[in-house]
């Protein structure tokens, strides 16, 4: 199934500054100068312990089809400076037309588990154009990455339950929608309402009726006799609009004339009051009338607490439907990422490591051509260490947390680990398969299964360690050090 909705140029789907930049870089005749960026994170969503990296097709079609269209240049060409004349020259716009991508993309493949300050992208190739890349990542992956994260959290709380994504009409606008159904069937729902996020990326669709469609009949009994009629292998019935064990018994009646034709009440659904009461009797009910086998689907602005909560309760729902708290990241409206310069290419041919200073520790970077060395064992991943491509570790090897240089973990040569970021594009050419978006979706649930439970906690979760490299943190220490010094 095709992956991209957009037909047209997205070069302008960015900030002025990024443009405004990159016409500073060709002016000054520093445009090809090579550079390395790190995208990355600060801090997990949700208060959470991990996160799930998403977006990465989208960065993959982004950067397919990188160019600037005719209608492109000719609004840059409108676009003035304080004294009224054009911001950006001819030649530059000329320069424009011509541009495609030529450099290399390292990414974690989507799916995977990642954690605060390592790259989730790594760009390298002629600093004009790494710049003009900055926005748009951090566009298509911060969303994707949160929503998808989102959808692992309710995925644990539901367990082994059906997890339906219903969140469109709450969505903010259609790209919203779109994209948030298809990171939240990759964070492990099973299927969306959204017809066209099915239709362009291959998610299972699921539905029922309204309240509108019981509302529009003369009473409740009639309308789920006609909805049954009508749609026999594909009933759910929505029995809240007036009294809610009433319309249970009335479902009842109409799966029994629906059962005479060969078909059952697949379910039923509650959206309102008191969920765990509602479900425990809804279930006495069904089971009572011999339909053990019609479940329950629970909605009503449910999140992976009220989930947890519903279940402790002992509630008989076993087909959860997420809407507007999923889709819109409702207690989290962003992730947060950043995009970092790390290195410049100087003239003889060596690395100038660069770090962005701050008063604050959290928001110092680190330098370097940074890669992620994920260590494991029979039990599942250890932990993390960042390290630079130019200084790789050899043997053993010690990590070093970042705010705190006396907490270190030491790694023999023998110890197994994965190293995570992968080649996506090198001199421009796509050089990485993608796989399919069920194949993503399987890989978080794996992924998951090999971090402690501790790690998995709602409420005050275990933090998976993370640190830098020895070299790379001394190379970081280094270069702080000498800034201070400035």
């Amino acid at each position: 199934m095709p992956e991209s909705f957009y037909n047209t140029s997205l070069s302008l789907l960015t900030d002025l500054y990024q443009i405004t930049m990159a016409y500073g870089y060709w002016k000054s005749g520093t445009a090809g100068k090579e550079s390395v960026f790190n995208l990355y994170f600060r801090k997990h969503p949700f208060q959470g312990g991990f996160t799930v990296a998403c977006g990465l097709s989208a960065v993959i079609d982004y950067l397919t089809a990188f160019s600037f269209a005719d209608d492109d240049l000719h609004y840059l060409r409108t676009l003035t400076g304080t004294d009224g004349r054009p911001l950006f020259e001819p030649g530059f716009l000329d320069y424009l037309k011509n541009l495609r991508f030529s450099g290399d993309i390292d990414a974690v493949p989507e799916g995977t588990v990642v954690f605060p300050n390592e790259p989730l992208v790594r760009v390298r190739g002629p600093i004009l154009q790494c710049q003009l890349l900055e926005t748009p990542l951090l566009t298509l992956v911060n969303f994707q990455s949160l929503i998808a994260t989102k959808a692992a959290r309710m995925r644990l709380a539901a367990g082994s339950d059906t997890l339906l994504e219903f969140g469109l009409r709450r969505a903010q606008g259609i790209d919203g929608g779109l994209t948030a159904s298809r990171a939240a069937y990759i964070g492990g729902c099973d299927a969306t309402s959204n017809v066209l996020a099915g239709k362009l990326y291959g998610i299972p669709v699921r539905g029922t009726h309204a309240h509108s469609w019981v509302m529009s009949f003369a009473d409740e009994l009639e309308s789920f006799r006609v909805y049954a009629d009508v749609l026999p292998n594909n009933v759910t019935l929505l029995v809240d609009t007036y009294d809610t064990i009433q319309g249970v018994k009335n479902a009842i009646e109409a799966g029994k004339v629906l059962r005479s034709k060969g078909y059952q009440l697949s379910a039923i659904r509650l959206d309102s009051g008191d969920l765990a009461y509602l479900s425990i009797e809804a279930r006495r009910l069904l089971d009572e009338a011999g339909f053990p086998e019609t479940s329950i689907v629970g909605s009503n602005d449910l999140d992976e607490y009220l989930v947890t909560s519903l279940k402790h309760q002992g509630a008989k729902i076993t087909i959860w439907g997420i809407g507007t708290k999923l889709v819109t990241a409702y207690d989290q409206p962003a992730l947060g990422g950043v995009y970092k310069l790390a290195a410049i290419r100087n003239p003889s041919g060596a690395w100038e490591y660069k770090l962005k200073l701050s008063e604050q520790a959290i928001k110092i970077s680190t330098p370097g051509l940074q890669q992620v060395r994920r260590f494991y064992d029979e039990h599942g991943f250890i932990s993390d260490m960042i390290y630079n491509e130019e200084t790789p570790p050899a043997g053993a090897t010690t990590m070093i947390d970042p705010y705190d240089f006396t907490r270190q973990r030491h790694f023999s040569e023998t110890t197994p680990y994965v190293d995570l970021l992968e080649p996506i594009f090198r001199k421009g050419q796509l050089v990485a398969g993608q796989p399919s978006i069920h194949a993503v979706r399987n890989r978080v649930q794996h992924q998951l299964a090999q971090l402690h439970p501790g790690i998995k906690r709602f409420t005050n979760p275990h933090a998976y360690p993370v640190g830098l490299e020895q070299q790379l943190h001394q190379l970081k220490t280094d270069l702080i050090l000498q800034l201070r010094r400035q």
